[in-house]
């Protein structure tokens, strides 16, 4: 079976907690989030090196591989939005389909031990590019294609959820 994509505009979880996973934007400092990063890859390398990494838990849900594929993927898709708002003025992101990105690149028969050091080293830029925001450019804004608008403050909150968010999924 496949995976049905997500249309869900996850935006609200800067607003009220998630409650699948507990996340609380409103209580996550921006500056913070660097070190919250670091701090989630080594779980997820321990995620990618169970036995069971490649397997689905249902015919519809993603694998742990495959939440760790999209997770590493969300950090390099991250890291090129912030920069863009710390560069430039109010941006519009270029439009990212996970859905597309998980069957082009197929997700499901990557190695767990590649995609594990490239999540780390995909973790590692983003944390980097999150620590060096001046202090300053937290309310530099950028935008989606949506019409959503971000600051750094609150792209990097919203980023955060993901990443925790599949780190509860998988059972991390």
């Amino acid at each position: 079976m496949d995976i049905e994509p997500d249309t869900k505009d996850w935006t609200w979880v800067l607003e009220r907690p998630c409650p699948a996973c507990g996340f609380d934007a409103a209580q996550v400092d921006p500056t913070a989030v660097a070190d919250r990063v670091l701090d989630v890859l080594p779980r997820w390398r321990h995620v990618l090196g169970r036995v069971e990494a490649r397997e689905r838990p249902a015919p519809a849900t993603w694998s742990p591989l495959e939440y760790a594929c999209h997770v590493r993927d969300v950090f390099v898709v991250f890291d090129r939005r912030v920069r863009l708002m710390l560069d430039g003025d109010d941006p519009e992101f270029e439009n990212w389909d996970q859905d597309v990105t998980a069957i082009q690149d197929d997700y499901a028969v990557q190695l767990p031990s590649e995609v594990a050091s490239q999540l780390d080293v995909a973790g590692r830029a983003v944390a980097e590019t999150f620590a060096a925001v001046p202090d300053d450019a937290w309310s530099r804004t950028g935008r989606r294609g949506n019409g959503s608008v971000f600051t750094v403050a609150t792209l990097s909150t919203y980023f955060l959820h993901d990443v925790v968010h599949h780190l509860h999924d998988v059972h991390g």
